[in-house]
């Protein structure tokens, strides 16, 4: 990813880097097509794959050229209705302006349209969508299991239909080959041997009932039959739901990517900063610079007047879009999924639309809490982040790190691009590629979304790409030591509660993870906590009673202040940790049988009621436990 475009500072600007030969002839090739003009028609083959609403914003999209200062940026259809929407949130008194007759008098005051207000419209409708999304996708998963059911039901009927029509058979073959007699034993009374009625009469009741059960067979088969032609019908319409939830899971991502490629730099510069959440010391300076170096990227396209072309548009190296040429790795191969444009006087590589709304959606979650297993939007574990941040780009991706791996085309280390999804340790973390070394990622090391440096044994795999036809090979197992999304091996000793590098007391509430209404943890602890309060409420069929987490410097203040005897002094408790928690109950009174589960279960799950809180012990605390092993 280039350097971020300098704005006017007073700081001096580092030196421009001497151009490679390949890039020097690349931009030659582009200043000629600019020179020659380009606003050539883009081939048939490229505009026909689209659909007719696609194919006319392509057209009207603008080759890469730095676009005159009076000249607005061009939009497509979902960029108006963002502008609207943003306007009409933030913006009110000017919406009379927008909707003003296009006849406006000269010199009338022109609303010039926030990107602010755009992105908050943006990040809004993407994340509606995507939750939309997601239900469809649960509700296709209830629809396949009602087809397994019914495909399984129609099975079983159709072998019950076998087994009754061998039945029939048998019965119709033993009725062909009997006698006359046989059939009808009546036929053989004689008047000249009245001694054999008796036995005859008896046949024949034996050979009515045979018949009545004759009957009886081809009955059972009909309704067989009829049953499973009802199963046939109801794997019918079961499909049907399947196929057409399907249908309208696929209309949506569809729309949702048209989103992501109408979105905008601009928007896209203020989307990658609406989130972030602070983190502390070295790291939140990582982030700040790769939210900083993102956003400059885009701006120095935007001045450029480069906007980006779909993925679609970017697949094949040998048809780009005019104005573009293929973007090539060190050994001079072209690089599918991106291209090169010029930007002031230089190349510059050039990603999908909906690859800038991805690692814009990305960066935006920065200092935001892990949480295994999940995908946002208030905490992330490193499948779940990266399968987010593609969604609202309008790709549906696996949930786990090794499933991304199975499902993306493999890319080698030497055309790795900002935006691909880098698989380590085995295949059990990913995270998204931003350039310089570096990627974004949620870890189970430090349980935040943050930027970490490029992992030795990285592999990459490119979202924008088609899909490859059979599932990529999984990784070879790592001897890293590591666990899923980079999770250390277990300290063999005491531990510092300093996490993350807050102070007691002075850790962010978006920085917690919830485990209860009003209740929040440290997310290693939440994780655990969520565990043991499952297993207790398995043992005594009620959830776990909590009535103090995490507090804040201003509530260890209070509670000190009212129970100066009971709380701890400010900033030195482990609930300004947030790593202790107090219950009730049962578990807050000794020797109870929620007490006497929690001593023999709790560490399992992480949990102790520490020495001093034991009963005997300095200050008796049976309703306070913590989480791990700490230092004192």
């Amino acid at each position: 990813m280039p350097a971020p475009r300098t704005t006017a500072s007073p700081r001096t600007s580092a030196p421009r880097r001497e151009l490679t030969p390949r890039e020097a002839e690349a931009l030659r090739a582009l200043l000629a097509a600019r020179a020659a003009g380009t606003a050539t028609a883009r081939p048939a083959a490229r505009t026909t794959s689209a659909g007719k609403k696609k194919t006319a914003r392509k057209k009207a999209r603008r080759a890469p050229a730095r676009r005159p200062a009076s000249a607005p940026p061009e939009r497509g259809p979902w960029r108006t209705r963002l502008l609207v929407v943003g306007l009409a949130t933030l913006l009110v008194p000017a919406v009379s302006v927008l909707l003003a007759p296009a006849t406006s008098a000269p010199g009338s005051a022109t609303v010039v349209p926030d990107p602010a207000g755009l992105a908050l419209a943006a990040r809004s409708t993407l994340l509606q969508d995507a939750d939309a999304y997601r239900r469809l996708q649960a509700e296709i998963d209830g629809r396949r299991a009602e087809l397994a059911t019914a495909e399984a039901a129609e099975l079983a009927a159709r072998a019950a239909v076998a087994a009754e029509q061998v039945t029939v058979g048998d019965v119709a073959a033993d009725l062909y080959r009997a006698s006359a007699t046989g059939r009808m034993p009546v036929l053989g009374l004689e008047a000249t041997t009245p001694g054999t009625t008796s036995g005859v009469l008896q046949l024949q009741a034996l050979a009515d009932r045979a018949a009545v059960e004759r009957e009886a067979v081809v009955v059972r088969a009909q309704r067989t039959e009829a049953a499973a032609e009802a199963a046939a019908a109801r794997v019918a319409r079961a499909q049907a739901a399947v196929d057409a939830a399907t249908a309208q899971a696929r209309t949506l991502l569809a729309s949702v990517r048209e989103t992501a490629d109408d979105l905008g730099l601009d928007v896209a510069a203020q989307l990658a900063a609406l989130d972030t959440v602070p983190s502390a010391g070295a790291q939140q300076q990582r982030n700040a610079a790769a939210l900083q170096r993102w956003q400059g990227y885009l701006a120095e396209l935007a001045s450029a007047g480069i906007e980006p072309p779909s993925a679609a548009e970017l697949t094949d190296p040998a048809a780009l879009p005019a104005g573009f040429s293929p973007a090539l790795d060190a050994a001079g191969q072209a690089v599918p999924g991106v291209a090169w444009a010029v930007a002031g006087n230089r190349p510059v590589t050039v990603l999908p639309a909906e690859t800038v709304a991805a690692v814009s959606s990305a960066l935006a979650q920065a200092g935001r809490p892990y949480a295994e297993g999940s995908a946002g939007p208030d905490a992330y574990d490193c499948g779940g982040l990266t399968a987010a941040s593609w969604l609202l780009a309008g790709y549906d991706l696996p949930a786990t790190a090794a499933g991304q791996w199975a499902a993306a085309t493999v890319v080698p280390a030497s055309q790795m691009q900002v935006g691909d999804l880098v698989v380590s340790d085995g295949g059990q973390d990913v995270a998204l590629y931003l350039g310089s070394g570096e990627v974004l990622g949620a870890s189970a090391a430090t349980y935040r979304v943050g930027v970490h440096p490029l992992p030795d044994d990285a592999r990459a795999v490119r979202v924008t790409l088609p899909a490859p036809a059979q599932p990529n090979a999984p990784l070879p197992a790592t001897a890293s030591g590591r666990g899923a999304c980079g999770a250390l091996p277990a300290p063999a000793g005491p531990v510092s509660p300093a996490w993350g590098g807050w102070a007691n007391g002075r850790i962010p509430a978006e920085a917690l993870c919830s485990i209860a209404r009003g209740h929040a943890l440290r997310c290693d602890a939440a994780a655990g906590y969520a565990a043991l309060a499952s297993a207790y409420e398995a043992e005594f069929g009620t959830p776990l009673c909590i009535t103090d987490s995490y507090r804040s410097m201003a509530a260890q203040q209070d509670a000190f202040r009212r129970k100066p005897a009971l709380a701890a002094v400010p900033g030195t408790s482990n609930h300004g940790w947030a790593l202790a928690v107090d219950l009730c109950g049962g578990v807050h009174v000794a020797g109870t049988a929620q007490w006497t589960w929690m001593t023999q279960n709790a560490g399992r799950f992480g949990f102790v009621n520490p020495d001093w809180a034991r009963p005997g012990g300095e200050k008796p605390e049976p309703w306070h436990w913590e989480f791990g092993d700490l230092l004192d």
